[in-house]
C-alpha cells in the first residue's frame, strides 16, 4: 500500500440514517492518512498531497504508538481551550518551515484515529466491524497526542451527539455501515453535518459585477450593543433577488466615513456599500473560527422583529460537550 492512497468518502443526509451502523464524531480538522514503515512515517491528505512536514511534532508520538507496518485514516485537529481549533490549524500549512516549528510548540497538534486499513496485511476487504476491533486493540495503550474516536451503534446516542456537538470543533456525526469494506474515492458512508440559524446586523453588502446585491455584509455585536464586528457575508441570491434587494437597501446607505468598519480590512473599501445597521436578517451557516464564518451563509429571511443590538457574538459561540475531555484530556486544553 503505497501514497497517494483516496481515502474513503461520505454523502451528505439531512438526517441520521438507521441500521447496522456504526456511528461516531465528524472532527473539524484535516483528515488524514498515517503510513508507517519502521522508522518512517507519513502523513498524506485527503487529496493525496503529503502533510509530514506541516506537523513534526506528530512524528515521534505516531512511531511510538503505531505498529511498525500499518496504515491508518483520521483526523488532525489541533486542541485549544474551547474546544478544537480550525484556524490554528489551517495556519500549519506555511511554507517557513521555522514559523511551522513556533506553531508546533505552542499549537501542537493531535490525530485521532478512526480507521485502520493495514497492520502488515490489507485489511481495505475486511468488514468495519473487524477493522474497528483491531482499531481498538492497536490504541489500547495510546496517549495524548494520538486519540481513538468514540462510537456507539445506538442511534438515540449518535442523536444525542449531534444535538449536543455543535461548534467546538464537532462538525456533526458519521454513520458507516458495520459491514462495509474500506472502499477508496467512494461515498459509501453518510454524514450529517450541523446547519445553525443565527440573526445578524447587515452592515453594508458588495455589489454583484452584473448588477444588484452580491453579497450581504453580516455583523454581531461584541456583547450587547457593543460593537459591530464582521462576520462573514451571505451571498447566492438570484438575479432578481439581487435587483430588489438593491432597490429596499438604499434607503438605509449611509456615508461611509460614518461606518465603524470604514477602516475594517476585511471589507473592501472600494467596492462595499456601507448600511446603517438597523436591518436585522436570518441565515443560516456552518462552522465559525475566532468570531468569523468560514463558509458563506445562506439567506433565510428579514427580521424586522428583531432589535439590531440584541445579534451578538455569543450566537456563535458552544459549550464543549463531555466527550471533548473524555477523548482529548484536560492536558491538551
Amino acid at each position: 500500500m503505497t501514497m497517494p492512497l483516496k481515502p474513503m468518502l461520505a454523502r451528505a443526509e439531512r438526517e441520521l440514517p438507521r441500521g447496522d451502523l456504526l456511528y461516531e464524531p465528524k472532527w473539524d480538522g484535516f483528515r488524514c492518512l498515517v503510513f508507517r514503515d519502521h522508522d518512517e512515517v507519513a502523513l498524506q491528505s485527503r487529496n493525496g498531497r503529503p502533510l509530514t512536514r506541516y506537523f513534526p511534532e506528530l512524528i515521534d508520538p505516531l512511531l511510538e504508538h503505531l505498529p511498525k507496518r500499518c496504515v491508518l485514516d483520521g483526523e488532525l485537529v489541533v486542541v485549544g481551550p474551547h474546544g478544537l481549533d480550525f484556524g490554528l490549524l489551517s495556519d500549519r500549512i506555511d511554507p517557513a518551515t521555522k514559523r511551522i516549528a513556533v506553531l508546533a510548540g505552542v499549537a501542537p497538534a493531535s490525530f485521532v484515529a478512526f480507521d485502520v486499513l493495514a497492520l502488515d496485511e490489507d485489511l481495505r476487504d475486511e468488514p468495519l466491524r473487524e477493522r474497528r476491533a483491531a482499531l481498538v486493540e492497536l490504541l489500547a495503550d495510546a496517549r495524548p497526542p494520538v486519540h481513538l474516536t468514540p462510537v456507539t451503534e445506538d442511534v438515540d446516542v449518535a442523536q444525542a451527539w449531534f444535538n449536543r456537538f455543535v461548534g467546538a470543533g464537532f462538525d456533526g456525526v458519521v454513520a458507516k455501515p458495520l459491514s462495509g469494506t474500506y472502499v477508496a474515492d467512494k461515498r459509501v458512508q453518510f454524514k450529517v453535518k450541523h446547519h445553525r440559524t443565527i440573526e445578524c446586523v447587515v452592515g453594508g453588502y458588495e455589489p454583484h459585477k452584473e448588477g444588484g446585491v452580491g453579497s450581504l455584509l453580516l455583523g454581531l455585536h461584541a456583547g450587547v450593543d457593543g460593537p459591530l464586528q464582521l462576520i462573514g457575508a451571505c451571498s447566492a441570491f438570484s438575479a432578481a433577488k439581487r435587483r430588489t434587494m438593491a432597490a429596499e437597501l438604499a434607503a438605509h446607505m449611509i456615508d461611509r466615513e460614518a461606518h465603524p468598519w470604514s477602516t475594517n480590512p476585511g471589507v473592501d473599501q472600494d467596492e462595499w456599500m456601507p448600511l446603517d445597521g438597523s436591518l436585522v436578517v436570518e441565515v443560516t451557516c456552518e462552522n465559525a473560527d475566532h468570531g468569523r464564518l468560514r463558509h458563506p451563509a445562506r439567506f433565510v429571511r428579514w427580521r424586522p422583529d428583531r432589535e439590531p443590538g440584541s445579534c451578538d457574538l455569543a450566537q456563535l459561540g458552544a459549550a464543549a460537550p463531555s466527550e471533548f475531555t473524555e477523548v482529548f484530556g484536560q492536558s491538551d486544553s
